[in-house]
């Protein structure tokens, strides 16, 4: 393959069935083709259950003798380091890309993280798993790589910005498979992307950016600015009790910090209740999804089958969606608390696993299902919903088994018996999830599914389907409020509230871009 450098190429788009072999294609098309670089790649298999060929649309740019690619590469100009470094509280997506862009500028950070470097997570989450022994700050949501790190690796987003495809770049950079950069609804899956981080942040402590594990941040660090009292950030402390002071602090904690939450409505951090969701996770025997979706196409030439499905009551106005759909995967114990249950979803790359599960949510509207007098109040309703979870469990197992109910039962509003086998390594017990879910969740989930299973025959009907419950972190409970332009807290100067944790994100490359747009701004209002 030839290097990238400055010169011509010949922009092609066109549609083939999914067997068909593209460098064929491409050879009749230009006979002299010396090169092709994919720029778009994507399935189309609507109505394959019917019948119809799945196809694949894609853009490819291609150069013949005596024509060469174009330079895709951005350049950066070195700026001088700060007189105080910024600090990053947080080694998640939005954390890591934020100190990545800082490096291409040779500006050295100091990188906070409460839990552990990937590879070690993996003990204390086996643990959790296995015996339900929880440590609260190396579990599924927290340590190097953050929420992100144990799910199906998606970097799907729908946001719009020119970040995105410098995050797609970044991460072929540190490994990922070639195709990540093109091909539409990549996925990493949670084995590639451990490896990655690591590499991430090996390159940055190479740079000169010094990265602290098992550092949790509990104090942010204020004094008075222009007459206001405590209104200027000057640092943080740790729960050790040491301290660094930087001008400049970003706070990329996650949407599951919710000490954090709780310290910053002390200190008076402007923030706002926000809509969020919650339901469960169903899952299925990845054959039934894959024929479903796929019919007589299905095999692994396609592979594990995705869904999307959304829903709006047209009384109530509230929505019914699925989320975070993992084709092949497993459901995990996720929780963050002692005393709460919590799921999610993940797969690995090969998406290979018996099963596919996705959640299945329904809209919370803050000031209607929850009380906003509390900014907090979101955070507490989800909190209610995973203790009923853990004590349901407490009281019929052992506190780690996960409520979980066959669909059909569920629809038919009675305790199964007997529940199907799942992919969940740490344990079902029998549930009734109305005595877990709030009434107006399990009322929408239940006029949903049979919306769904319309839409999809044999998803709430098949006899194998299973909810496992709770499916609460979708997203921050609350938003901390920042200005537009600047993305400073609207609060607290120096402040910058960046990715899923402060309300502006909604998976890994949403809240990587955010980063980097943090980044860009601390720079342009030096």
């Amino acid at each position: 393959m030839l290097p990238y450098v400055r010169g011509m190429s010949q922009r092609l788009q066109f549609t083939l069935d999914y067997k068909d072999d593209l460098e064929a294609e491409l050879k009749s098309r230009v006979p002299d083709m010396l090169d092709y670089r994919i720029k778009s790649e994507s399935l189309d298999a609507r109505k394959a259950n019917l019948g119809r060929v799945p196809k694949v649309h894609y853009v490819v740019d291609v150069i013949s003798v005596g024509e060469t690619f174009p330079v895709e590469e951005e350049s950066f100009e070195k700026r001088a380091p700060f007189k105080k470094r910024p600090i990053i509280i947080g080694a998640g997506p939005a954390g890591l890309f934020c100190a990545l862009r800082f490096a291409e500028y040779g500006i050295p950070t100091l990188i906070l993280e409460r839990g552990e470097r990937a590879h070690k997570r993996m003990i204390h989450i086996s643990k959790y798993w296995r015996k339900g022994q929880l440590d609260p700050d190396n579990n599924v949501c927290f340590g190097e790589g953050g929420a992100g790190l144990f799910s199906d690796g998606k970097l799907i987003t729908r946001i719009k910005s020119p970040y995105v495809q410098y995050v797609m770049n970044k991460f072929v950079h540190f490994g990922a498979p070639p195709e990540t950069a093109w091909v539409s609804n990549p996925h990493l899956g949670s084995n590639k992307i451990r490896q990655l981080i690591g590499k991430m942040t090996d390159e940055l402590k190479e740079k000169g950016h010094e990265i602290r594990y098992n550092a949790k941040v509990t104090e942010l660090l204020f004094e008075s600015q222009e007459g206001e009292e405590g209104k200027k950030v000057v640092g943080v402390r740790l729960e050790s009790g040491e301290e660094f002071s930087s001008d400049h602090v970003i706070l990329a904690t996650g949407h599951s910090a919710r000490e954090m939450y709780l310290h910053l409505k002390e200190k008076q951090v402007a923030m706002k209740p926000k809509d969020f969701a919650v339901g469960v996770r169903v899952e299925h025997p990845r054959e039934l999804i894959d024929k479903i979706q796929y019919g007589d196409f299905a095999g692994p030439e396609l592979g594990a089958a995705r869904y999307r499905l959304a829903w709006e009551d047209s009384e109530t106005l509230k929505g019914s969606y699925s989320f975070c759909m993992c084709p092949g995967g497993y459901v995990l114990s996720s929780g963050t608390d002692d005393d709460g249950i919590v799921v999610n979803g993940m797969s690995n790359y090969a998406r290979n696993s018996r099963w596919s599960n996705a959640a299945l949510v329904v809209t919370v509207k803050a000031g209607e299902d929850y009380p906003i007098d509390d900014v907090l109040g979101g955070l507490h309703f989800q909190h209610a919903i995973e203790n009923k979870a853990y004590e349901y469990s407490k009281k019929h197992a052992t506190g780690k088994e996960v409520p979980s109910q066959p669909l059909v039962s569920f629809l038919k509003r009675e305790k199964a018996s007997e529940l199907p086998k799942t992919s969940c390594p740490s344990g079902l017990v029998s549930a009734e999830l109305r005595e877990i879910l709030p009434e107006f969740v399990s009322d929408h989930l239940e006029k949903a599914l049979k919306v769904f299973d319309r839409r999809m025959k044999g998803f709430a009907s098949d006899q194998r389907g299973l909810l496992l419950a709770p499916e609460t972190r979708t997203s921050a409970p609350v938003t901390i409020t920042r200005d537009r332009q600047s993305m400073v807290s609207d609060s607290h100067v120096g402040l910058y509230p960046c990715g899923e944790g402060a309300g502006y994100a909604g998976g890994i490359t949403s809240a990587a871009v955010d980063g980097i747009k943090v980044c860009e701004e601390i720079l342009k209002n030096l």
